[in-house]
């Protein structure tokens, strides 16, 4: 057939595509709704305003603090905390699983410490760090530290330990070292494993700096918070709340960016 042929035959065109929510902003979707109702209630007295603020309110008072630089400034000192607290807990957290998993002494040496780590609240720790540590940052950055070590050191531990079998034995049969197998076999199988307990620690660092910059701070997203709460401000404190969900998501994407280009190998069962 000739290629007139073929284009008049419809041979060779690409199928069509089908509808994506996903490619349409889908995600986005349910909290403009939410959003949405919540003015809804607000505007026809459903919601009061000493109760929650209106979404419009909101909104006119978050321009207003970023405009005085209020909101910024102390964005800064809580980002700082959280990302100490991360830097120290992940990198304990990734020493700790690469010792128990790669090793058998060092699973009978670090494994039931952490086991026994992960049974106690990290909250109820607070009374304990302020006594050993002070009222000023270190308590603060320590929290943060203390909770996210775990997602990483479990999901880490997990993944070596899962690597297949099969591929240890292919590599040792093409006379990779213990060092070479580690290298270009256990680490590439665990990191997926890895990065899931990443977004575990981000997350959970979100959540324990809300609680951690109670602790006595004259500044952060928490001082903010508390100053707002002896004023009846709700607006104020709904404003902080959603700069700490922001600063989740934002840790979220930044992870899936990672994953999507360090697991570009691995084959994806969802379709596009």
């Amino acid at each position: 057939m000739t290629a007139a042929a073929l284009r008049r035959s419809g041979a060779g065109a690409s199928p069509p595509q089908r509808f994506s929510l996903a490619r349409f902003g889908g995600r986005w979707l349910s909290p403009v709704v939410l959003l949405l109702l919540w003015e809804l209630g607000s505007r026809t007295g459903l919601i009061p305003e000493r109760t929650l603020a209106a979404p419009s309110a909101v909104i006119g008072t978050l321009v207003d603090m970023l405009l005085s630089g209020e909101l910024p400034s102390n964005l800064l000192v809580s980002f700082a905390r959280v990302a100490a607290g991360l830097l120290l807990g992940i990198g304990l957290g990734v020493g700790l699983g690469l010792t128990a998993g790669l090793s058998r002494a060092g699973e009978l040496a670090v494994d039931p410490i952490m086991q026994i780590k992960r049974t106690i609240p990290v909250l109820a720790l607070t009374p304990l760090f302020i006594v050993w540590f002070g009222i000023g940052e270190t308590p603060k950055i320590a929290l943060i530290a203390f909770a996210s070590i775990f997602p990483v050191y479990l999901n880490l531990y997990s993944g070596i330990r899962s690597v297949d079998l099969r591929l240890l034995d292919a590599a040792k049969s093409f006379g990779l070292s213990r060092t070479e197998q580690i290298w270009h076999v256990v680490l590439p199988s665990a990191l997926p494993s890895l990065l899931v307990g990443l977004r575990y620690s981000l997350s959970v660092a979100i959540l324990v700096l809300v609680v951690a910059e109670q602790i006595n701070a004259s500044a952060g997203l928490g001082y903010l918070i508390n100053n707002a709460r002896d004023f009846m401000r709700t607006d104020v404190i709904v404003v902080c709340l959603m700069v700490y969900a922001i600063l989740g998501l934002g840790a979220d994407w930044l992870v899936r960016a990672v994953e999507a280009r360090a697991l570009i190998w691995r084959p994806s069962i969802v379709e596009q």
